[in-house]
């Protein structure tokens, strides 16, 4: 990481004394008031900030105050947690997310003092933000099975329980999938599982963040209101947040291509939950068309999705501190990394302009449905 060059008295843009560059441009940057320093290089491409002092997480910052997403991936933790920031790192990323465990298997190797202080010290060397989890794909808490849902809810504690350990913002679940039972009753057993994991973890700061499922097969949170329920229905939902996967809500028939429906699909999301759930995003494309309510995730720009929503969501100035997500098949492409690949189209996307705007970002407003999903506690 270059070292601080500001000056805590002054807010004035520096450039960089050394020759020392990126992608053979020279960086420059500048103070924005706070705690956080940014640069960008000259092509305008690459954006991170770093922390000077403080613990502010927000996203990339402009001059007159605005802040871009932060822009990441899934990545491997073969070799150690700490190989997952630094391989993020290593693509200039902004943040990350994990799985705590083998995703396939209930069993879990203990967490060492070593994972967590290493992943850790990870995290403040490289400046890579909001790391999170996504939980293991055997869990089910809407199983009608009783033995099956017990497990279930004993991982997804074990899940929580990691996260907290690792310093992670959020774990990331399906909601689960009914079966041979109804709709209704996955729900009512989504609602009691979080319930009792909530309980068993009571004080860690980890969050809950409920994904937005395609709804292949009897997987429920393909529609909002399910997730609406569900946190309607938590005894205490203070650490529920909502993660928005693009190529999922596609799959289940949201719109989001034309601006139009976009905005459309965001103002029934505010209706139905409230903008302020939203944690996080996953940004896939989709390999299958509208509405299929299969979950099959394509390079960015390449799928039936298209482009567009890609910027719709980049450009959103509501969502210019949350943490993105990429879950995008991995390998190589004419000796390029399909993780940069897809990094440098988001990053293409940005509407510098837009963003470069004095004052400060539009806030969502707070509609009455919004306000009645506050937290109960």
């Amino acid at each position: 990481m270059l070292p601080p060059l500001v000056d805590p008295t002054k807010h004035v843009v520096q450039k960089h004394v050394g020759q020392q560059q990126r992608e053979g441009r020279p960086l420059f940057r500048w103070a924005c008031p706070g705690p956080i320093l940014s640069y960008r290089n000259m092509a305008g491409i690459h954006w991170r900030d770093f922390h000077v002092g403080g613990s502010y997480d927000g996203g990339f910052h402009f001059p007159g105050g605005y802040c871009m997403p932060l822009l990441g991936a899934h990545m491997s933790i073969a070799g150690g947690y700490y190989k997952a920031v630094e391989a993020a790192a290593g693509f200039e990323m902004d943040c990350v997310q994990i799985f705590t465990k083998n995703n396939n298997q209930w069993r879990a190797k203990n967490l060492t003092d070593d994972d967590i202080a290493r992943f850790r010290e990870s995290l403040a060397e490289t400046g890579v933000k909001s790391p999170c989890a996504h939980d293991s794909y055997l869990i089910n808490l809407a199983s009608p099975k009783e033995e099956l849902w017990e497990r279930s809810i004993d991982a997804f504690i074990v899940e929580l329980d990691r996260a907290e350990a690792l310093g992670l913002r959020g774990v990331v679940m399906h909601p689960g999938s009914f079966v041979e039972s109804s709709e209704e009753e996955g729900l009512a057993r989504i609602i009691e599982g979080i319930d009792r994991s909530l309980e068993a973890t009571s004080g860690d700061a980890v969050e809950i963040w409920l994904e937005t499922t395609a709804g292949q097969g009897t997987n429920l949170g393909h529609r909002f209101e399910h997730l609406a329920h569900i946190i309607d229905g938590v005894q205490d939902n203070s650490r529920l947040g909502v993660c928005i996967d693009t190529c999922h809500i596609f799959a289940a028939g949201y719109a989001i291509q034309e601006r139009k429906d976009y905005l459309a699909t965001f103002r029934e999301f505010d209706r139905m939950i409230g903008i302020d759930r939203i944690r996080a995003f996953h940004l896939n494309d989709s390999k299958k068309e509208f509405g299929s309510r299969v979950d099959r995730h394509e390079h960015i720009g390449e799928g039936y999705l298209g482009i567009e929503p890609f910027r719709h969501v980049i450009n959103d100035r509501r969502f210019a501190r949350l943490p993105m997500y990429l879950e995008t098949p991995k390998g190589e492409r004419n000796g390029q990394k399909l993780d940069a690949m897809n990094i440098a189209t988001l990053r293409s996307l940005v509407d510098k302009a837009s963003f470069g705007k004095k004052g400060s970002a539009a806030k969502p407003k707070t509609t009455k449905t919004q306000g009645k999903r506050q937290s109960k506690s």
